[in-house]
């Protein structure tokens, strides 16, 4: 937990220094290596640990479900039967004591919020010392071997997530130090950039951003976020209709999973798929006079 942490955190702080030192800034192709890894990391957790595990938002076929555990798992941020029962805890306790990461844990002044935005985006890690019971909040994943298979095999997809870059650019290049410099952005960096816009999704879309439709918590959308994490940050919707493949419900919400996931169905690789039910989503869309600010931070 302290490693999962601080290291993004020591990166990030590493990486304008590094950046200046002669021969160690990012060449093309480690951009081009980090934003792949990036992208693939990102959907693993959108499409995959996110919509297909978490809330079943559609089926996949064995190959691609398959595939869409291993990539959740390139991005590192927990095998797949540990992240889906903490999601679905924060579900069920959503900004509510028992959420695991809310940002509104401490309260509503602005000094228990800036705590709280810090324990939603990483401090929940180390915090929870008990983490969610998997035989509660996950029961047909313990039940998947091909699940469990993902979960045995996590150390080994951190292994492929962090030093298949690097190994690219060696069998390419055959210069150590080029890839040493890969890892370096490629793996480090680009581990700790998912991390924290992941994650940015508990913290920065429970507390900024209007709120569209009624929901029990604070959920709200975030554009940017919603950039970065291909449709995740239009939270708001997301807990008012949490199976819905789809995120992004207005006019102006672009969503690339939702779009990824219509792909897939479209090839035939996933069915079942829960697109938004239109008069449920209407009888939850406030009025703009309706919409809820954000509490009063004293």
């Amino acid at each position: 937990m302290l490693l999962i942490v601080a290291a993004p955190l020591v990166v990030l702080a590493a990486a304008l220094p590094v950046a200046l030192v002669e021969g160690w800034g990012p060449r093309w192709y480690d951009v081009l290596l980090g934003v792949g890894m990036y992208t693939l990391s990102i959907m693993g957790i959108t499409a995959g640990y996110h919509r297909h595990f978490t809330h079943l938002s559609f089926k996949a076929k064995r190959p691609l479900r398959i595939a869409l555990g291993f990539a959740g798992g390139l991005a590192m941020e927990g095998p797949v039967t540990l992240w889906v029962a903490e999601h679905r805890r924060h579900h069920q306790y959503a900004d509510r004591d028992g959420d695991p990461h809310s940002p509104w844990k401490y309260g509503t002044t602005r000094r228990a919020l800036f705590k709280g935005l810090w324990h939603a985006q990483v401090g929940w890690f180390s915090s929870s010392k008990v983490r969610s019971n998997y035989p509660r909040y996950a029961p047909d994943l313990l039940a998947d071997p091909d699940v469990r298979l993902l979960d045995r095999c996590y150390g080994a997809t951190i292994a492929v997530s962090l030093a298949l870059p690097p190994a690219l650019v060696l069998a390419w290049t055959r210069d150590w130090r080029a890839a040493a410099v890969t890892f370096f952005w490629a793996s480090l960096v680009r581990y700790a950039v998912v991390h924290h816009v992941t994650w940015s999704v508990n913290s920065i879309a429970h507390v900024f951003g209007p709120q569209h439709y009624a929901t029990r918590d604070q959920s709200r959308d975030v554009h940017w976020v919603a950039l970065l994490t291909f449709g995740e940050g239009w939270h708001n919707l997301h807990h008012a209709d949490p199976n819905s493949a789809r995120h992004g419900g207005l006019k102006g919400q672009p969503d690339l999973t939702a779009w990824l996931i219509a792909r897939f169905e479209r090839w035939g690789w996933a069915y079942d798929v829960r697109w938004p039910d239109e008069r449920r989503v209407a009888s939850r869309l406030l009025s703009e006079g309706a919409r809820r600010p954000v509490p009063r931070q004293d």
